[in-house]
């Protein structure tokens, strides 16, 4: 699984603000107000050398009101599920009583612990960092969130010795088993989903939401092939959420997709089809993995009803249009075996090989079929195309222009592919690449006319 990095400090030393920076977003709100984040958000930072969780924190006050020792609370269940932190601290304001506070909680957790300070732009790092020695966290690593400068640097230090995990080493082609995360909120089904799939009673059936406390893999087979289950907490509304055990499930999930080959996103048909759902298959989208939707308790809802559910369904997932949709009795079994074909023809579509003749075969059809456009009088020339990864599958194309490709042009040529390759069930990235001009840093390159004249000149000069 993902390694998890928490942040932590006091109110307004610029977390959130270094949160966005390390995994690349706007997810952390960001404003020069102290305590404005009173929950933790979570989000995967891929800059650094391997790929993990951060969790942005609230900020910690030793003498605190009610709504602040919670924010202590989910802090201190943050450290401890954490397998480094990042001490943050301001560098303009110096040592406060606070970051001593901060620092006490964090020696005594036993973590292991980097302390960085905050918004030294500007400034001499050594002398910006120097006075922050007494906190006794090691020594202090500048940054500057806001201008992004040391952000990676400080991420492959709290990285760094952190032991391997196969899903950080081990390509997928490589793995013996297919890996299915089954997510979704808490109560619509997962768990008998699994159950059914496995044939046997192997996870805690119970009609609560949160029964399911954490990620367990359970390794099963099915027609000869070997797969493995990934069953997660379920995920609600934060608004929702309430014990602190539960709002950790997040980063579970999070490993989970991460980890998995095909994900399974389980929705409940007697719901509306909740921002939360979407947010999750969102996620899956993002991470690039294969996608399969489950409308389950799909037995509960009366005929009539079938048709307007299943249509708002399809609608809020339009994003994920590539994503089978199957309504399913878990609990009865009724579809679950049509659900099963579609993860292995997900899986199959997102580990396909295809040659470089034949994508740019395909590519040379789609381009006769639908021309790019003209670009100031100029047309965009698409050369060739290769592949240049699988789950997902990636598709490269090389050619002239290609930085002023349209969007919608992106998405013809993914629908192209797909149809072409049967890629049904996985996300399709099509990547540009611009060929090198061999006359640029040259000054003045010979036009072909300037060329053929200089020919001449030359051939007289002979005779």
């Amino acid at each position: 699984m993902l390694p998890v990095v928490a942040l932590i400090g006091r109110p307004n030393v610029g977390k959130s603000t270094l949160f966005n920076a390390m995994t690349a977003s706007r997810d952390a709100i960001v404003a020069d107000l102290p305590g404005l984040t009173r929950d933790r958000q979570y989000g995967v930072a891929r800059r650094a050398n391997r790929p993990c969780i951060v969790v942005d924190t609230g900020g910690l006050v030793e003498q605190a009101g009610e709504i602040e020792r919670l924010m202590v609370a989910q802090t201190q269940r943050a450290i401890e599920q954490a397998d480094r932190l990042i001490v943050v601290v301001d560098g303009r304001a110096g040592p406060t009583p606070q970051d001593h506070f901060v620092a006490q909680l964090v020696r005594r957790s036993g973590k292991p612990a980097i302390l960085a300070v905050n918004k030294t732009e500007g400034r001499d790092a050594a002398s910006a960092a120097a006075d922050f020695h007494e906190l006794g966290l090691g020594e202090p690593v500048a940054v500057a969130a806001a201008h992004d400068q040391g952000v990676v640097d400080l991420l492959e230090t709290a990285l760094a010795g952190l032991p391997a995990d196969a899903s950080d080493t081990l390509d997928a082609s490589e793995d013996p088993r297919t890996r299915i995360a089954v997510i979704g909120r808490p109560n619509v089904g997962k768990s008998t989903l699994i159950n059914r799939l496995l044939g046997e009673n192997r996870m805690v059936e119970y009609d609560r939401p949160g029964t399911t406390r954490d990620s367990v893999l359970v390794p099963f087979e099915r027609d000869g092939e070997r797969y493995a289950l990934i069953d997660t907490a379920g995920v609600r509304r934060r608004a929702r959420i309430d014990a602190a055990v539960e709002k950790f499930s997040v980063i579970k999930t999070l490993q989970a997709i991460e980890s998995a080959h095909v994900v399974i996103v389980v929705v409940d048909a007697r719901d509306t089809v909740a921002e939360q759902d979407a947010s999750l298959a969102g996620i899956v989208v993002e991470h690039g993995r294969a996608l399969v939707l489950a409308v389950n308790k799909w037995d509960n809802i009366p005929s009539e009803q079938r048709a307007a559910i299943r249509s708002q369904f399809i609608a809020r997932m339009s994003f994920a249009d590539f994503a089978p949709v199957h309504c399913i009795s878990a609990r009865h079994g009724s579809g679950v075996g049509e659900l099963f074909d579609s993860v292995r023809r997900a899986y199959a579509a997102a580990m396909r090989e295809m040659t470089t003749p034949e994508l740019t075969r395909v590519l040379e059809a789609a381009i006769r079929s639908h021309p790019p456009p003209l670009v100031r009088g100029r047309r965009i020339k698409l050369r060739y195309a290769h592949q240049g990864g699988r789950n997902p599958p990636i598709v490269v194309i090389h050619g002239n222009q290609t930085e002023h490709v349209p969007e919608a042009y992106r998405r013809y040529l993914v629908n192209v592919f797909r149809k072409a390759f049967d890629l049904t069930g996985t996300p399709v990235d099509v990547v540009f690449r611009a060929e090198q001009n061999p006359f640029a840093g040259k000054r003045n390159p010979l036009t072909p006319r300037q060329r053929r004249k200089r020919k001449r000149l030359i051939q007289r000069a002979k005779r």
